[in-house]
């Protein structure tokens, strides 16, 4: 029972110490939980011990804490250093858990949808320390790859059906094997950590959570193709992730799964560290290997393919880091076990990071071809507040914006293609009815036209154009000659752009005018923007039926725009707003609306 004072028991506190459960403050929630041990006296009789794990998914609850006991586990939610020490008061030295700050039922509906390969560990083991990663099963993919040969290994990865898990989903397996097949006795190994698109955080996570898995996915593939040399492409804002696995290399290297012979084989292979800059077009595979070799991160012509001429021109293989770490699942589990999962064409299971106007925000991890549906309304808890859900953008600024019509699609890599988006790395954000689409294209295209590399003109002019066009359609000076332009560029741009990162830029214009035409078209003929998020075509009233006279609006706005008597209806002065959607977000009684 929890909180038994029995000498044989011992206690385990697993505080989550991903980036977000830190930011929530879980280092003081570790030291709080320590000082508690040590006011009540349980060193010496219970043996508690605080153990750091990595992100537990759930990032809306952070600090999200585990108390095991005899066994028995309960999970706390928004935990802090204040209610560190009354848990363990209560529930360590008392016996009773605090039941009103355990986790509810929204964190079980959360997890219960989810199949988790990838993040099995993350959340469950201390990502700093190599032996719990051998407990669960660590290396051991590893020490059975390496009785196989390296054909065998290829064989079986490419009959589990891995797609490549960070943009268009080329299968991994023909990837190595063209690799080693490619002429050239040095071959490289790469891991692709620059996870650049707004809102994502899978790979960052992972490493966070298990970064011995991504190393011993690539030290398999690294015998599989015939490499003694692997790079991880880190960027440097991620600065966790780096430390964590620069800790894993070095115990992976002492142990021996890395290094000259590995386990008394004649393989040896090793693999660096470098810090990208944070340039998202360093994502781009040839863009990153010269960046690697301190060239400009430029994307090279694709008419030679970097698994005959990459790194340095000799062949190399580039994964992201899920991608690797499905590896060793695949090689332990076996191809056909990891086939059976997912749908037809997309085996396995995929991360998302669920953001946006959702209830419950985090990194989910479940099967290929699951209902966009129930990603976001039986995990995610469905639009926060009362609004509507308008659409989901998947597939990062390379992505498409997908309508609610559509929410009944499998999520997979020819589904979310037909419809005009992509799987890209995982990146999910969701839109509700406040969300202005037009908007949300100026937002893409102009992050696009600012992260990219400026070599190619269709890439450098076109998106400066596009970019000009949406900025007019929200200001109110776009014409219906603007929706034509902003087609034709999008083509342009999909046919003669250099590489990746132009050719799917139009994504989001292409999505949003073929689902949400009507609000450009509201934009450019009506002068209105029916979300009210463009300033210049939103004019926001009180209605005076629905005003109580609270003056909450009054109180809250910054311009000093709104007059009233108390509990009587209140107006706005049109000439003093700002438009900045202060009173329309506070009103509790929907009178502030727009006009």
């Amino acid at each position: 029972m929890p909180g038994s004072n029995s000498k044989s028991e011992g206690i385990v506190v697993s505080v989550c110490t991903g980036t977000g459960g830190i930011a929530a403050g879980s280092y003081k929630v570790i030291e709080a939980f320590e000082a508690a041990f040590k006011k009540h006296g349980l060193e010496a009789e219970l043996r508690p011990r605080t153990h750091k794990v990595g992100c537990r998914g759930f990032c809306a609850r952070d600090v999200l804490v585990d108390v095991t006991v005899n066994g028995e586990t309960l999970t706390y939610q928004y935990v802090t250093p204040e209610k560190a020490e009354k848990i363990v008061e209560e529930h360590l030295v008392g016996g009773n858990p605090v039941t009103k700050w355990l986790v509810e039922e929204e964190y079980y509906n959360f997890q219960g949808k989810q199949k988790k390969l990838v993040l099995k560990n993350c959340g469950q083991i201390d990502p700093e320390s190599i032996d719990e990663y051998l407990e669960v099963g660590g290396y051991k993919a590893l020490k059975k790859a390496l009785s196989m040969d390296p054909e065998e290994i290829i064989d079986i990865i490419k009959k589990s059906g891995l797609r490549g898990r960070g943009g268009g989903g080329f299968p991994t397996g023909v990837k190595w094997e063209s690799c080693r097949k490619a002429e050239g006795d040095i071959k490289y190994v790469l891991c692709n950590a620059d996870e650049g698109d707004p809102g994502a955080f899978m790979d960052r996570s992972v490493i966070e959570g298990n970064p011995h898995s991504v190393i011993e996915g690539m030290t398999i593939g690294a015998y599989a193709i015939g490499s003694s040399e692997g790079y991880v492409y880190i960027r440097a804002e991620y600065p966790l992730a780096v430390d964590r696995l620069k800790i894993a290399l070095d115990q992976a290297r002492q142990r021996g799964f890395l290094g000259k012979n590995i386990l008394g084989s004649t393989f040896s292979f090793d693999i660096k560290v470098v810090l990208g800059a944070g340039a998202f077009v360093c994502g781009e595979s040839t863009a990153l290997m010269n960046s690697i070799e301190d060239k400009p991160g430029e994307p090279r012509p694709k008419y030679v393919h970097t698994v005959e001429r990459g790194l340095w021109g000799k062949p190399s293989n580039l994964n992201n880091v899920e991608t690797w770490a499905n590896v060793p699942i695949i090689i332990d589990k076996g191809a056909d076990w990891y086939a059976s999962i997912g749908s037809e064409k997309s085996k396995g299971t995929k991360i998302f990071s669920l953001v946006g106007k959702i209830k419950n925000t985090g990194l989910v991890e479940v099967p290929m071809g699951i209902p966009l549906k129930e990603i976001i309304f039986d995990i995610g808890g469905g639009i926060a507040g009362k609004k509507k859900f308008k659409a989901v953008q998947t597939g990062g600024p390379s992505g498409g914006c997908i309508p609610a019509s559509m929410l009944d699609i499998p999520v997979d890599y020819e589904h979310l293609t037909e419809v005009g988006s992509m799987m890209g790395s995982g990146g999910m954000i969701v839109m509700d009815e406040d969300t202005c689409m037009v908007d949300v294209a100026r937002y893409y295209v102009e992050f696009c036209l600012r992260e990219g590399c400026g070599q190619c003109t269709p890439c450098r002019d076109g998106l400066a154009q596009m970019v000009r066009l949406l900025t007019e359609i929200t200001e109110g000076k776009g014409t219906l000659e603007h929706i034509s332009l902003l087609e034709e560029l999008s083509e342009v741009l999909k046919d003669t752009s250099l590489c990746g990162l132009g050719k799917t830029a139009p994504n989001p214009v292409l999505s949003t005018l073929k689902y949400f035409r009507d609000e450009y078209l509201a934009h450019i003929q009506d002068k209105r923007c029916p979300a009210g998020i463009c300033r210049s075509l939103t004019t926001f009233v009180i209605d005076r039926e629905r005003c109580t006279g609270c003056g909450v609006c009054a109180r809250n706005c910054p311009a000093g725009a709104i007059q009233g008597q108390k509990k009587e209806p209140h107006a706005i002065i049109q000439e003093k707003c700002v438009k900045c959607r202060t009173c329309y977000e506070k009103c509790k009684f929907g009178a502030v609306i727009i006009a």
